[in-house]
């Protein structure tokens, strides 16, 4: 076996599927490392059951619009509730992506689409959290359903990014441009439209028994359809061969087998390969059968030692795909990781984001004893209304963003950017490459902390 890094490539990643591959990946052998001489344990060495609680808790701090009394963070208040109003259209709700106050629909489908698959694949461990984790997503595609009510329109974006970063106010204070972007037929946008078809898709397979007719009105909103991604979750949702025949006629021209190995809320290939390889593995969907090859070797490429290796790690042990919100790729490769080992039927874990790295700490707000303070959102950082009833001016809070002061409202469960190449985490609020949280670090996480809970008996 190879000679891993010490925290193997994701804040979750399965050993074992790792062992499983390192033969099959023709990796060299190793006579030191950490793994060369591991012991399967026999207790975690987190509580990721909490760490899936605040996982999904976070989804409620980057609530836009009217708040229901159910909400749990309760330092947020309403927000944005004339959005869309600039057209004419209905755009209240959904979620502030990141640490800024602009809605953009490209991340926020992809975040659907990842709670989503995390329920359909975990869901059924997650006992007392799946409440939680479904209207995390309903609150999402409530959103979404209005954004796609216009046919042969999307509105994909409310704010004015520029304008909202050169001021540092509050969601609840915001009182820069709530612009709106569409794309139609005259201006196109067949990713974001792809990924808007996959998320809805996705979410009508998580209501499909508990709300039968809101999973049916996801379903036909979905079947809007232009590429890989959006396809192979329309296929999974619908079981309609029109996309079986799609996906075979231009998954290669789509990028299906690929050597890009990277996933994220702009790049789904890999993703799509992991879905796909499912309905080999699991339903003996036999044109799918390179799907299975074109997972295995994304797989091999986090192997280091193999003849594929593609990844890039830390001295700690972290992948490194990316200076900016590297933790995106951590979770969503850890979620990938955890979904093709169960489709595999193997198991089990390592972790780094929440502590076991060299800085010793979390990267999850909230969690641990030590976790990141000065988080880049503006939320966050500012007084909430409740201490601080008269409004905060657009430039105002800029003094507050500089400071070393730590935020006052603690954004549980916010998984930060992350560390930088050689582990270092400075910490710092103006830092929105290492310290900004976003709903697609967190969405992917929730599937492999909830597997991760029910392995050791936490669930």
């Amino acid at each position: 076996m190879a000679s891993f890094p010490s925290l193997f490539a994701t804040s979750t990643l399965l050993l074992s599927l790792v062992l499983l591959f390192s033969s099959h990946c023709n990796a060299y052998p190793a006579k030191h490392g950490p793994f060369s001489h591991h012991r399967h344990p026999r207790f975690a060495s987190h509580n990721y059951r909490d760490a899936l609680t605040k996982s999904i808790l976070f989804f409620e701090g980057q609530r836009s619009g009217k708040l229901p009394p159910s909400q749990r963070i309760t330092w947020r208040r309403d927000s944005g509730l004339s959005d869309g109003a600039a057209m004419h259209v209905d755009l209240v709700g959904g979620y502030y992506d990141a640490g800024d106050n602009v809605k953009f629909g490209f991340p926020m489908a992809f975040t659907t689409t990842m709670l989503s698959w995390s329920v359909i694949e975990f869901g059924g461990l997650m006992k007392g959290e799946l409440q939680h984790a479904k209207e995390a997503i309903k609150w999402a595609t409530d959103y979404l359903l209005k954004a796609t009510a216009h046919p042969d329109t999307i509105y994909v974006q409310v704010g004015d990014a520029g304008k909202d970063h050169a001021c540092w106010e509050r969601p609840e204070d915001m009182d820069t441009p709530r612009s709106v972007v569409k794309i139609d037929k005259n201006t196109p946008g067949t990713e974001v439209a792809a990924e808007t078809a996959a998320a809805l898709a996705a979410a009508s397979l998580v209501f499909r028994r508990s709300d039968p007719n809101y999973s049916k009105i996801l379903a036909r909103r979905a079947i809007r359809d232009e590429l890989l991604w959006g396809a192979a979750w329309l296929h999974r949702a619908t079981r309609n061969p029109t996309y079986l025949s799609y996906i075979q006629a231009n998954g290669q021209t789509l990028g299906a087998d690929e050597s890009d190995n990277t996933f994220g809320w702009d790049n789904k290939h890999v993703g799509a390969r992991i879905l796909l390889s499912k309905a080999f593995l699991v339903q003996n969907v036999q044109p799918l059968h390179d799907y299975k090859s074109h997972a295995d070797n994304f797989i091999c490429s986090l192997i280091p030692g193999t003849p594929y290796s593609t990844a890039q790690y830390t001295p700690g042990g972290l992948l490194f795909k990316m200076n900016d919100s590297n933790m995106q790729y951590v979770t969503s490769t850890s979620f990938l990781l955890v979904t093709y080992a169960k489709y595999l039927t193997t198991a089990r874990k390592v972790d780094y984001l929440l502590g076991d790295n060299p800085m010793k700490m979390s990267f999850m707000v909230g969690y641990g004893s030590r976790y990141p303070a000065r988080i880049h959102h503006r939320g966050s950082s500012l007084p909430s209304i409740s201490a601080h009833p008269s409004k905060i001016q657009c430039s105002s809070g800029f003094t507050v963003m500089n400071s070393q002061s730590p935020n006052p409202n603690v954004l549980t469960g916010a998984i930060v950017g992350g560390p930088d190449q050689n582990d270092r985490f400075p910490d710092q609020r103006s830092d929105y490459e290492q310290s900004e949280p976003a709903t697609y670090i967190n969405a992917p996480l929730v599937g492999a902390l909830a597997y991760l809970a029910h392995s050791f008996g936490q669930l």
